[in-house]
């Protein structure tokens, strides 16, 4: 085999590797049908009983203030429990008012990629504009 065999071969694999990884990250995305990472039957199954009966300790018990356990409380657990009922039913528009009454998933990732939303090289701790001509005061 020459070289530009084996260097296609292993770009291939690279290729593959990252679609399989992709598609492994974005499983759940709100999507009922699809399974998250810390998926189990008996976890799911736990759940699924903590929402039938409107059982907010027990649901909180699974989550481990990961998620949606960061925004639900006991107060607004049962319109969150309705609306994963409207989810699995498939009334996503519906499902989709109350979360956005809950304030859940509108983040998206909030943009804050590696350096955790910061700009510039210093993070923006530099930037000096005082005359509000949007340039910064140290590049004059």
């Amino acid at each position: 085999m020459n070289k530009k065999t084996i260097m296609l071969g292993g770009l291939g694999l690279v290729a593959l590797g990252a679609v399989a990884f992709a598609t492994g990250t974005y499983a759940y995305q709100g999507n009922p049908a699809k399974f998250g990472p810390n998926y189990t039957p008996e976890r799911h199954a736990q759940i699924q009983k903590a929402f039938e009966s409107n059982d907010y300790a027990a649901w909180k018990a699974q989550m481990n203030d990961r998620g949606a356990a960061r925004i639900v409380n006991e107060q607004n657990f049962a319109r969150f429990s309705q609306m994963h009922k409207l989810m699995l039913e498939g009334k996503t528009s519906e499902a989709n008012a109350i979360r956005s009454e809950l304030g859940l998933g509108q983040g998206g990732g909030q943009g804050r990629g590696m350096m955790n939303g910061q700009r510039g090289q210093n993070r923006g701790g530099n930037f000096v504009d005082a005359n509000k001509d949007g340039i910064c005061d140290h590049m004059q």
